[in-house]
């Protein structure tokens, strides 16, 4: 057959390249398997509504399509292999029509041979699945680099910039880099910040939090403006002396989208230096608060605590309720990291904070249990009985998920030790080799035994024949 025509097939494979930000090759590749896909829809049009389609899904492995940029066009090519007698016209070929064009041919050799249909008798039905087949496979091709591009991105923080929206998301283009093209990523609702206008065009940072393959999707970015792992990069950023490490952030407490409306977003950030004589908290902060200025007018005007670390238990505690007034710190039960925080009256809705945040990202901060209690009506000793039964309380469950795991474990030995029983008295052939050589043996001497029946046998007939 001749090459069938695609005119500007070179200007097309360069405008989708250009227009996905695809290789050129990798355009090719996909435009041969949008081919393929056509002529198996060509070849499967002739048995619609006469009979069984006879083509299983493996049936067209051996056939390609070879793309000719420079007369511009393509060929359908069909790998066969040379037989005496033909049993599948598309899969083989017969030695004496082989010969005709080649004596040197073999049966078991491989010929290539030029199947194209011609352009008039393609169909509409397989251009329609060629088109859909091309774009099906560039929108792979572009969702397999966007993995490759994003998933070991040593930077997780990126500059995006609001292209529309979906429901409730956000879709955003980011890059992973400067010169390389926009990919869209979904900023879902739950990781948008309460204080953000995300208008048309407006750019913001944002913490690329996944790069997950959805089904009928393929690889999909989401970023969140919520993460804590935004404040960080940002403070990195903006703070000299943790770049260069002698301060260090210890840990985040962040709550960008509160329960309610009436509570705005809040961060607490514990920060320790390395070096005595550098302060982390003034670090951080900057010179008339310069620097967590910078970090605050980037997440919109969210409230930003930042406290000093420490090993000391009571003191971090008393720290991470900044900005509250603390009169005294009882760890009541250290073991469940339980502490009660006594604060004056006037500082008691301050501690507590608005809806009970300030209190909440304290003790996500610092892993305790913190119950703030008002200094002048604190009863000491109904406390310590009250802590004592949550104690006792807490012991016994602790008791029971002991024992749980314990007969659990027992449970799992026993189990094992009776399998381990029941193969030595019942071995199976995989488990004993001496076992499978005995059967071997004993399968070679029966068949050695059998033999020598048979040559009796066939000795006796001769004997009776010579009789």
């Amino acid at each position: 057959m001749a090459l069938v025509i695609l005119p500007g097939l070179n200007n097309l494979i360069e405008d989708i390249s250009e227009e996905k930000k695809l290789p050129p090759h990798v355009v090719e590749s996909a435009l041969r398997e949008a081919l393929l896909k056509g002529y198996e829809k060509y070849r499967r049009t002739f048995y619609i509504g006469v009979k069984e389609d006879p083509f299983d899904e493996e049936y067209f492995n051996n056939f390609d399509v070879g793309l000719d940029l420079d007369e511009e066009g393509y060929r359908i090519l069909s790998s066969k292999i040379i037989v005496e007698e033909v049993e599948s016209e598309d899969h083989q070929i017969s030695l004496q029509e082989v010969k005709q064009v080649a004596d040197d041919a073999q049966i078991g050799d491989t010929v290539v041979l030029d199947v194209t249909p011609e352009k008039e008798d393609f169909g509409r039905m397989a251009a329609s699945t060629t088109k859909q087949v091309l774009a099906q496979k560039l929108r792979d091709q572009q969702r397999k680099m966007i993995q490759e591009e994003f998933a070991d991105l040593e930077d997780p923080v990126l500059t995006a910039r609001v292209i529309r929206f979906e429901r409730q998301s956000v879709i955003m283009g980011v890059s992973s880099g400067i010169g390389r093209p926009e990919v869209e990523a979904e900023l879902p609702k739950r990781d948008q910040l309460p204080n953000d206008n995300y208008r048309a065009n407006a750019t913001f940072k944002v913490f690329l939090k996944e790069v997950s393959e959805i089904a009928r999707k393929g690889p999909q970015l989401f970023v969140s403006r919520a993460n804590a792992g935004l404040v960080v990069y940002l403070f990195e950023n903006e703070v000299p002396e943790i770049q260069e490490g002698t301060v260090k952030i210890v840990a985040v407490s962040r709550e960008a989208n509160p329960p309610s409306r009436a509570v705005g977003p809040r961060t607490k950030v514990a920060v320790d230096s390395i070096e005595k004589e550098v302060d982390p908290v003034g670090a951080c902060i900057g010179a008339r608060g310069a620097r967590i200025q910078q970090v605050v007018n980037e997440l919109r005007g969210e409230k930003i605590d930042v406290i000093k670390w420490s090993s000391d238990p009571i003191q971090y505690i008393l720290n991470s309720l900044s900005p509250a007034k603390v009169d005294l710190v009882r760890l009541v039960d250290p073991e469940g990291q339980h502490a009660h925080v006594l604060v004056p009256p006037d500082q008691l809705s301050l501690a507590i904070g608005r809806e009970g945040q300030n209190v909440r990202l304290a003790a996500r901060l610092t892993g305790w249990k913190i119950d703030v209690k008002n200094s002048h009506e604190y009863d000491q000793e109904a406390e310590d009985n009250a802590v004592a039964e949550l104690i006792v309380q807490r012991e016994e469950e602790e008791n029971l998920q002991r024992e749980s795991e314990q007969r659990l474990e027992a449970e799992q030995a026993a189990r094992a030790a009776e399998d381990a029983r029941l193969r030595e008295l019942y071995p199976l052939p995989e488990d004993d080799e001496e076992y499978e050589d005995e059967i071997f043996e004993e399968e070679a001497f029966s068949e050695s035994n059998e033999m020598k029946n048979l040559k009796q046998d066939e000795l006796l007939s001769s004997e009776e024949k010579t009789r």
